[in-house]
């Protein structure tokens, strides 16, 4: 079972919009859910799930509001974390940030996609592309005889539009990945994974079927590539968008699916392996009682010559009552961001190979703030375009039918690497 209600409330713990879908979990049960956070939080022993006699409280926490579901009975949380999630995402499609005003300005429509989105507890239609065809932002005359929904809400393929024609058919596919490192001040990896995505901007006519192959070590194996001079990848947690048919997956690795039209996310994986730093960082903290504290932080680049890392930040933190701050650098600027207690070094193009240097000078006041033992790691992010760490590749896609065919102009193919 899932939800038997839906609530948003605002910081302090006051409903501002609600939805019973069962009727089986009294309404007022929402006013214990704030003191049981509060006390929760006193004691340290915050969760995500708040009990209070038999009814359950699951909730998230989102910019200034809290997203709360009840139930009555053993659901399935995961199942409703999920739909509290799509609910906020949903929200964000249509209002572009989801906070306490936005959901006052728009109260309507937010009580017409929370009667959309679920019914009697279980997730209904929850693509927000489908939601904007029936729910708008303007008001809606109804004509007599004429049903408002979609048919694509009882299509089976729910998730794309009927009819839909482009003069041009373009696929643009991006594979991007993220890379999950901690290292220690030794220069140790303690923690090493990367977190991988495929996206799809689709223009394609009518209803294609399209198919998309990736250099999966499985695939390999089941076709008798595994001995070919491809590199194949070992892919873990594949989650892939609904519009994929699971069941061609687990037979035979085929990824096949009517895509969307638009932007979306056919899947997402992660690898667990043992990748070393693209920019490896080096620092030096002196700090001189109360004084000043000398900080230098050297960057450099641990990949190939011929690509270049772009958008490059280096978040360095400093000590909370740090003043004054002085910067010099071999490339790139530097700026002191005092409610976040870091300095971010910016470099817009990193070549590999390359080494750059930061000095950075702050006073400290005659009255030296007591500070926690140990620092927070320095965090870089980046973008490296036409790379991959886990080197994943695509290695055909089009029609999933031989006898189909039509002519598409696969877009820009490009892969990018943030750490």
């Amino acid at each position: 079972m899932s939800a038997s209600a839906v609530f948003i409330l605002d910081i302090k713990g006051k409903p501002l919009i609600s939805r019973n879908y069962k009727g089986d979990v009294a309404m007022s049960e929402i006013d214990h859910f704030m003191p049981l956070l509060m006390q929760r939080e006193e004691e340290g022993a915050l969760a995500p799930l708040l009990s209070h006699g038999r009814v359950h409280f699951l909730w998230i926490k989102h910019s200034n509001l809290y997203l709360v579901a009840t139930t009555l009975k053993n659901a399935n949380a995961s199942l409703v974390y999920s739909f509290l999630y799509k609910t906020v995402e949903v929200f964000c499609e249509y209002f572009k940030e989801l906070e306490e005003e936005s959901i006052r300005d728009n109260f309507v429509i937010v009580y017409e996609l929370l009667d959309e989105l679920m019914d009697f507890g279980f997730p209904q239609t929850t693509d927000s592309k489908i939601l904007q065809e029936y729910i708008t932002q303007q008001g809606n005359k109804l004509e007599t005889g004429k049903s408002r929904v979609p048919p694509t809400v009882t299509n089976a393929v729910s998730w794309r539009s009927e009819g839909l024609k482009y003069k041009k058919n373009e696929v643009f596919i991006d594979v991007i990945e993220s890379v999950n490192l901690l290292v220690n001040a030794n220069g140790s990896v303690l923690l090493s994974e990367i977190v991988g995505s495929i996206k799809l901007k689709v223009f394609l006519s009518g209803m294609p079927e399209l198919r998309l192959g990736l250099n999966d070590r499985v695939l390999f194996e089941l076709t008798g590539l595994s001995g070919s001079k491809n590199k194949s990848v070992e892919l873990e947690d594949v989650k892939f968008h609904q519009c994929v048919r699971l069941s061609r997956f687990d037979n035979d690795r085929t990824i096949s699916f009517i895509p969307p039209d638009g932007d979306f996310e056919l899947m997402s994986y992660r690898l667990s392996t043992q990748v070393k730093p693209l920019i490896w960082i080096e620092s030096i903290i002196e700090k001189f009682s109360h004084s000043r504290v000398e900080i230098m932080v050297k960057a450099k680049g641990q990949f190939k010559k011929q690509s270049v890392a772009n958008g490059v930040e280096i978040s360095v933190p400093v000590p909370s009552d740090a003043d004054s701050p002085r910067f010099k650098t071999s490339v790139g600027s530097a700026k002191y961001v005092p409610e976040k207690n870091v300095v971010i070094w910016s470099i817009k193009s990193f070549p590999g190979g390359k080494e750059y240097l930061m000095r950075a000078h702050f006073g400290l006041p005659s009255v030296e703030k007591e500070e926690v033992d140990g620092r927070p790691p320095i965090g870089v992010k980046f973008e490296i375009p036409y790379f991959t760490v886990s080197g994943i590749q695509i290695i055909n896609f089009g029609p999933a039918r031989k006898d189909k065919k039509w002519g598409l102009e696969l877009g820009a193919l490009s892969f990018q690497t943030a750490e």
